[in-house]
This record gives structure tokens, sequence and C-alpha cells, in this order.
């Protein structure tokens, strides 16, 4: 595979450094998350977490643009023969980027003032959000280390639960609920499964050639 390849190279390509920055990109994405989550699940005020966020957030985005200028300068030192590595680290800091950028929009919810810490379905909320917040830690561990057996795992694992977002974005558009219990929940489900998705983008670079990343498919996991 591609990434076997890469991490073959030389310490001198300076690709370590992007696998660094990547790894950090994740865990401010993670940490965007969860004060995102706390603002929406747990009553935290979306005034006292936001600077934290917008902070995290403008840190992501300056790595994404950092990323993009060292791939450009290592392929233009090493040729061809980095082209597919590059191709491969331009796919995944987008994917990472936009993680965060989901984040910020499940925040956005919380700041119009939404607040779903005191409702029923709360512990259910939550549990999806704890699942979120595992699946960011586990992908950025099996990408750090090229655990391409662990990498799988989480992808058969995160597939089945984009179908479980879809099921309950289907139960709230089917719902006879107010529109300001539904849409926040609607919301909510579908940004969660944005977010699973870009992680699944991350993980099939261990996985798929580069023609076939962002594309989870079983058949290409398991060869």
């Amino acid at each position: 595979m591609v990434w076997r390849q890469f991490f073959g190279e030389s310490s001198g390509t300076g690709m370590e450094h992007v696998q660094a920055i990547l790894l950090q990109m994740l865990a401010n994405d993670r940490h965007s998350f969860d004060l995102a989550t706390s603002a929406l699940l747990m009553g935290a005020d979306p005034e006292a977490v936001g600077p934290d966020l917008r902070s995290t957030d403008r840190l992501v985005n300056e790595a994404t643009r950092e990323v993009r200028r060292l791939l450009v300068v290592h392929v233009s030192v090493h040729g061809a023969s980095a082209v597919t590595p590059v191709l491969t680290y331009m796919s995944i800091v987008k994917d990472v980027e936009r993680a965060g950028d989901y984040a910020k929009n499940i925040f956005d919810i919380a700041a119009q003032g939404v607040d779903l810490s005191q409702d029923a379905d709360r512990e259910e909320l939550g549990r999806y959000r704890d699942r979120l917040s595992t699946l960011f830690t586990e992908a950025s561990r099996a990408f750090g280390e090229n655990d391409v057996a662990r990498a799988r795992e989480l992808l058969a694992e995160s597939d089945a639960t984009l179908d479980d977002f879809d099921n309950r974005v289907n139960v709230y558009l089917r719902s006879t609920q107010p529109a300001g219990e539904a849409v926040p929940r609607v919301l909510y489900y579908r940004y969660l499964k944005r977010i699973t998705a870009h992680l699944m983008n991350l993980l099939t670079a261990l996985t798929m050639p580069v023609d076939s990343l962002d594309y989870f498919d079983e058949a290409w996991a398991d060869r």
C-alpha cells in the first residue's frame, strides 16, 4: 500500500512533520467536538466555550495551510515518486479539517439557544457523543501507528454507525414533535454522521489505493 511505502521514506523528507501536524489537528478536532457537545448536551454556556472553540478552529485552518505548503515543497523536491503520497495527504488533510467544521456546526445549534441537557433523551444523545469522541481517539491512534488491522475494524464499525445515524434522522423526519425539538436533533445526528464519514475517509488511506480514497468498501478493506 502507498501508506507503507510512505513510511519507509527517510526522516529527512519532512513528511514525519506532516504526520505530526495531522495528529495535532485530530486532537484539536476532538477538543472542538467536546466543547460543542458540552454546550448542546451538558448545559455549558456557549458564550463561555465559544472563544476556545473558535481559537481551536483557527489552529486547524492554519495547520491545513501549513500541510499543503509542506506537500508542495515535498513534491517539488522528490518529483514523480512523491505524487501518490502527496495526493493521499492532500485528501486526508481536507477530511480532518472538515471534521472540525462539523463540530463547529454542532456548536452553532447551541449558540442559537438550544439546550438539550435536561431533555428526556439526553442519555441517548450523550451515548452517540461518547461514541464519536472515542472514534476521534481510535482513528488518530490507528493513523499514527499505521495500524491497518485496527483501521479495518473501525471502518466496519463506523459503517454500521452511519446507518444508525440515518435511522435516527428518519425517525425525527417522520415525527410529530414541534420543530423546535425535532430540528436540532436532525441536525445533530446529521453532523455526527458527517464527522464519522470524514474520519472514515482518513482511515481509508490505510486500507485503500489512492483512487479509492473516501470510498469505503468492504471488499477493498478485506484485501
